[in-house]
């Protein structure tokens, strides 16, 4: 079994993971590393923002190599950034899409209030003008035994390059939210081929044809292919 720390402290999105990856996989979060620091996304890239999450926590978690990690060794840090990108909106709001209402804070924002505010922006767009796309990259960065002699953080990428794995989604958005399931703007995108948000169609339906499930099913597809 193959034991990912997951960079993040979205249970949503740690949920979702999990789901896609299946059994071979195990999943740790950020909530079982109370003292992991804090990672500031200020990259102008879902690229950057994913790279820069996943390298920053391996390299902590060299520089920890005696954390307790439940008797279990972690192989390797996966970080994900997406978003949503609208054209109407010159792709925003992308990397800033989980803190869209709330970008002079720097801090992220409830998903109601960022929903509400793409609406808001959108209310005289017409339909065939509400394309749109879900975009996932996630960063994949080895964990090694020991620590790094004379790394030094600027350093610490040339010393493990990462995998890189990508999805698009391609759908529009609504002119109303609609389901209950998912979470951030799903009750308001309708994938291409669909009539139904990702939020009324299911875990199982989403989890086949999303962003991340394109980009983990290459993330799958990579290990597949490693010397056992």
């Amino acid at each position: 079994m193959t034991t990912l720390l997951i960079a993040t402290r979205n249970a949503h999105k740690v949920g979702e993971i999990q789901a896609i990856l299946g059994a071979q996989f195990r999943c740790l979060t950020l909530k079982e590393f109370p003292d992991a620091p804090a990672v500031i996304e200020d990259a102008e890239t879902f690229f950057g923002n994913a790279t820069k999450k996943a390298v920053e926590f391996a390299q902590w978690l060299v520089a920890n190599s005696k954390l307790k990690t439940q008797n279990l060794k972690l192989d390797f840090v996966l970080a994900d950034d997406s978003g949503l990108e609208v054209d109407a909106l010159n792709g925003a709001p992308g990397v800033h899409s989980a803190r869209f209402a709330a970008l002079d804070k720097n801090e992220n924002s409830e998903d109601v209030d960022n929903n509400a505010k793409l609406l808001r922006l959108l209310k005289d767009v017409s339909l065939e003008k509400r394309t749109g796309r879900f975009r996932c990259v996630i960063a994949l960065v080895p964990v090694p035994n020991g620590k790094i002699k004379g790394a030094p953080p600027v350093c610490f990428a040339d010393e493990f390059e990462a995998q890189i794995f990508d999805g698009v989604c391609e759908g529009q958005i609504q002119f109303s939210a609609s389901g209950d399931g998912g979470f951030g703007y799903d009750p308001l995108f309708v994938p291409n081929g669909f009539t139904q948000s990702f939020a009324e169609l299911g875990e199982d339906v989403k989890n086949k044809l999303s962003h991340r499930a394109k980009a983990l099913a290459k993330l799958k597809d990579y290990f597949s292919k490693l010397p056992i």
